[in-house]
Order: C-alpha cells, then sequence, then structure tokens
C-alpha cells in the first residue's frame, strides 16, 4: 500500500508511522548489540578496560607533558593501585549484555537518526528540508567526537583521580565492575550527547523558542553552568575542568553563529515571500 501523504493523515497515522520507525530504530540497535556482544574480548579488553591500563595514549601524552614541565605526577605510574571485581553471579553476564546494548546505541546512532529524520521531515517545507540538508552527517559527526571526546579525554582523566585519591592507606580499592563501567559509559555517552548542543539549538531557533539574542544575553550564566558541569564530571582540580569547558564553550558559541544563520534565513524567507504577494 502506498504511503499516504502527511497532509491526508490522522493522528492515529502518524502514530503508527513512529511505531514503524521505533520498531526499524530499535532492531538496528539490537542488531549492533549483537555484533558487539560476539565481539566480547575487543569490547571489554581493549576498549572497556583500555583506560585502566597506564599504556593508554591519553596517560602516555599527558605523562609527557609532566615531565617536559617537570611536574610530578600520577599519569607516570606503572599501574593503577585498584582491581576490577565481580561480587554477583550474574555480574560478568548482565555487564556483558547491557555493555552490547550501549555498544549497539553508539554503533546504530546514525541510522537511529535517519529514521528520526524520516518521520519528522516529511512535516517540513521544501525550503526547510533543503537547509536541513547533512542533518544526519552534522549530527552523527558531532555525537562521535563527543563520544571520542569522553573516552579519551573525561574517562581516564577521572579515573586517574578516583584510583588514586585516598582517604586513608588501610583502605584498599576493589572496585566493582558495574561501578567501573558506569563510569566509561557515562563519561563517553553523556559527551556525545552534550557535543549535540548545536543541533539541538537549530531546531530550538526553528520553532522560535530561542534566538541569538537569548543566547548572548545568558552566555555568562552558561560559562557558569558548563563549569559547574565541568567540576563535576571531572577530578577537581583546575587543569582536568578546563579541559572539559573548553570543546563545550566551543559548541556554545558555534550554537549562537546557528541561532543567527537560521533567523537571518528566516527573515529573507519572509522578506521573499512578502515580496512575491505584491
Amino acid at each position: 500500500m502506498a504511503k499516504k501523504n502527511v497532509n491526508e493523515m490522522s493522528f492515529l497515522d502518524h502514530l503508527e508511522d513512529l511505531r514503524w520507525h521505533l520498531i526499524r530504530a530499535t532492531l538496528a540497535i539490537v542488531i549492533a548489540g549483537v555484533i558487539a556482544f560476539l565481539f566480547k574480548s575487543f569490547i571489554f579488553d581493549v576498549i572497556i578496560l583500555g583506560p585502566k591500563q597506564m599504556s593508554f595514549p591519553t596517560y602516555k601524552y599527558l605523562c609527557k607533558i609532566s615531565q617536559f614541565m617537570n611536574i610530578d605526577t600520577t599519569f607516570c605510574a606503572e599501574e593503577f593501585p585498584f582491581i576490577i571485581q565481580n561480587r554477583t553471579m550474574s555480574g560478568q553476564f548482565s555487564a556483558h549484555i547491557w555493555t552490547s546494548i550501549y555498544a549497539g546505541l553508539v554503533i546504530a546512532f546514525p541510522y537511529v537518526l535517519y529514521q528520526l529524520w524520516s518521520f519528522i521531515s516529511p512535516g517540513l517545507h521544501d525550503n526547510e528540508r533543503k537547509h536541513s540538508r547533512g542533518f544526519i552527517l552534522v549530527s552523527s559527526l558531532l555525537f562521535f567526537i563527543g563520544v571520542l571526546f569522553g573516552y579519551y579525554v573525561i574517562t581516564p582523566l577521572s579515573i586517574n583521580f578516583l584510583a588514586t585519591y585516598s582517604v586513608s592507606q588501610e583502605i584498599e580499592n576493589q572496585i566493582d565492575i558495574g561501578s567501573y563501567i558506569s563510569l566509561v559509559r557515562s563519561s563517553a555517552i553523556a559527551s556525545g550527547f552534550v557535543f549535540e548542543l548545536p543541533i539541538v539549538i537549530y531546531f530550538l531557533t526553528k520553532v522560535g523558542l530561542v534566538t541569538p539574542q537569548f543566547l548572548k544575553k545568558y552566555r555568562k550564566y552558561a560559562l557558569i553552568l558548563v563549569l559547574v558541569l565541568s567540576a563535576i564530571i571531572t577530578p577537581p582540580d583546575i587543569a582536568s575542568q578546563i579541559i572539559v569547558a573548553i570543546p563545550i564553550l566551543i559548541l556554545y558559541q558555534i550554537s549562537i553563529y546557528i541561532s543567527a544563520l537560521v533567523v537571518r534565513n528566516q527573515k529573507r524567507a519572509a522578506k521573499s515571500k512578502e515580496l512575491k504577494t505584491k
């Protein structure tokens, strides 16, 4: 049966259409998750447990910087003073399942975006679809850059601080597998979604909820919010907070430019329409 025109579709038709887009997106995540499940050694030994090894690229790079500046640091240690343990019967199997699902989400993210765009785009005007070309590519690129930033910057900084922090020499760190994986997962995926800020601002500007003047007016409050956020997700040292805050502030500035561009295009379209009606 041919697909109905969006203007002819009822509310229930839209719900049915949305249901199938969600089913296809979920199926893609499941398939990608199954693939990740089969590559258990690579996912855990190389990716998940990578930041636990002092041979991790971030530690080697920061160690060289510290040595160059003649600063004592824990980045040059031989190994972290903690072990990862499992304390429940199904702990490792559950960790395998949930890690595969989240890996499937990351892998299938472009296709999930494609399904979201396929549902939204029929309701847009031709000029809006034209100006929104590259949505999937740009959104996916920002997401993957954010994931890499979280994995190679936030995760190792957090592990290095938390693993070497001690309130007493009598206490030994034996980290539960769920706690460790949660830190790696949340740092990477949360950063991926944070890097979607320009895309979010683009659509909020399109619907009139945000303006470039609003973003500029509250820029100083955004700066405070970013510093607070970076203080929460990173170790409590200035260097780490600045490393995390800088890209987020750059994204905010880019969002202001995108918002201004959207408003300018809307004014041009309105002016062109007004001239045609005269």
